[in-house]
């Protein structure tokens, strides 16, 4: 069969009753590229051009948000039970990509069930069908004391952004964090309060995160890192002083540390032209892992 028109398949997308947007995921930003007007009963706003992570983060809130940016790295095919003002979608995603391309340059996003209630059967069996992925991934890919990527992942993750940027000419920036004398705190209080106190760290660094496309993960005892597509250098240093504020506000006690009263955390921060720089993305981290701390 030959392939189908690409202005015959934009006509079908713009023709149809559900909300459909189409959204390029070999781009750091992931732009949505189409949009038909059955979207507007989702959301009024032009969306042309966004951040697709943006996009949902501001209809549904940081959580989905996050679940949606797994998905579209992953490259999975997934739905998710939503409710934007009141009324439940089921979000579809869809990779999509060319029958000779070795990976999918666009997922397909189809809001489904917004003509009315989505089916209670329906919606139960798909959020159980997305617990189960969770599960299935959380296994392999997540740190099991905080949740956030643990250190394999993150470097899988690393090397998909690093080549997309490089063919995007795009900006990379990495804060590193490191907590201060952390050592001697689980000397003190043990490995269960330490993995309570590794627990509330993660979570304040995600907090500050600016956007649901940063990502965030543990890669040692005592060690943590944020990847974001920042060009500006000032405005990663402030990003990494949040950051340490935030830990250093938790007031976690820590009567061996030289930095204070508290747990804190020290911070390297780099940003690199990924067309340019001649290192592999590893190198790129380890690099910054080897540096000297602020």
């Amino acid at each position: 069969m030959k392939p189908v028109n690409r202005e015959i398949l934009e006509q079908v997308i713009l023709a149809s009753a559900d909300p459909v947007l189409v959204v390029r995921i070999d781009h750091p930003d992931w732009p949505v590229e189409l949009c038909n007007p059955a979207f507007a009963a989702v959301d009024a706003a032009d969306v042309l051009g966004q951040p697709f992570a943006d996009v949902i983060e501001r209809l549904v809130g940081r959580e989905a948000a996050l679940e949606v940016s797994e998905s579209l790295r992953s490259k999975q095919e997934t739905s998710l039970p939503l409710e934007v003002n009141g009324r439940e979608f089921l979000l579809a995603l869809k990779p999509l990509s060319s029958p000779n391309a070795a990976a999918a340059s666009h997922f397909a996003a189809f809001w489904r069930g917004g003509s009315g209630a989505v089916d209670a059967a329906d919606a139960e069996v798909q959020h159980e069908l997305l617990k189960a992925k969770r599960r299935i991934r959380d296994l392999s890919r997540d740190d099991p004391v905080t949740g956030l990527l643990n250190s394999a992942a993150f470097r899988d993750v690393l090397n998909h952004d690093w080549a997309v940027a490089a063919r995007e000419k795009s900006a990379l920036a990495l804060v590193v964090l490191t907590l201060d004398d952390f050592g001697a705190y689980l000397e003190v209080f043990g490995r269960h309060a330490a993995d309570s106190c590794l627990r509330r760290v993660g979570q304040a660094i995600r907090r500050c995160t600016q956007r649901a496309s940063d990502v965030v993960a543990r890669l040692d005892d005592e060690c943590f890192v944020v990847l974001s597509h920042v060009a500006d250098e000032d405005g990663v240093t402030a990003f990494a002083e949040q950051i340490s504020a935030a830990v250093r506000e938790l007031g976690v006690h820590h009567p061996r540390s030289r930095s204070g009263r508290f747990v804190t955390a020290s911070y390297r921060i780099s940003v690199t032209d990924a067309a340019r720089d001649t290192r592999a993305a590893a190198k790129f981290l380890d690099d910054l892992l080897a540096g000297p701390s602020q």
